[in-house]
């Protein structure tokens, strides 16, 4: 038996496709569909979220958003949580939220599932540090450690309960521990 072998997609046409569920993303010509969520990663991603907007949105600094879809460098991609500096939050013509994200993240923020590979994970964060974004964290919920990717391509792992997590410049007032943030694992 022969098999067809499928046609390239490009990004245009994989824009035009229906949404999954869980998100599929885009990357170098692949459509690659993200595991489900599990308990620890849904934890940490629905107390992360209101953690950076309690500090951050109420004085307009900046806005952390749960799975959106960012379209950028040849890539349409669902980082976990990116958070957009207040200036740069896409606007509709009306002033809202667009729905549409064409640009890069200044922040980009993925939680580690268990199905999903740390090397394609990274690769997205990369990808995002590529496009002016102007940090990335890895947060790794199975051995209790983020990695910190900065602008400049160093990295730094955090993982004793009291270290102080390094922000972007823009979030200075978002102060976060390694023990903070996996004791929303308990709660």
């Amino acid at each position: 038996m022969v098999q067809a072998i499928p046609k390239p997609i490009t990004l245009e046409e994989f824009l035009q496709l229906p949404e999954t569920k869980p998100a599929s993303e885009f990357i170098d010509g692949q459509i690659i569909q993200k595991p489900m969520p599990q308990g620890k990663h849904s934890a940490l991603q629905g107390d992360f979220v209101p953690a950076v907007n309690q500090v951050l949105r109420q004085e307009r600094i900046a806005r952390a958003f749960p799975e959106l879809r960012c379209t950028f460098g040849g890539r349409s991609i669902v980082p976990d949580v990116v958070v957009f500096t207040w200036e740069r939050i896409p606007r509709d013509n009306s002033g809202k939220v667009a729905d549409r994200v064409l640009i890069a993240p200044d922040w980009t923020i993925e939680i580690l599932s268990p199905d999903r590979s740390q090397t394609k994970v990274i690769r997205n964060i990369l990808h995002c540090l590529n496009y002016s974004t102007q940090m990335g964290w890895l947060i790794d919920p199975y051995e209790e450690l983020i990695f910190v990717y900065r602008s400049d391509r160093t990295i730094a792992i955090f993982e004793q309960p009291q270290d102080r997590i390094p922000v972007p410049d823009f979030a200075s007032s978002l102060e976060l521990t390694v023990g903070q943030i996996f004791s929303w694992l308990e709660d």
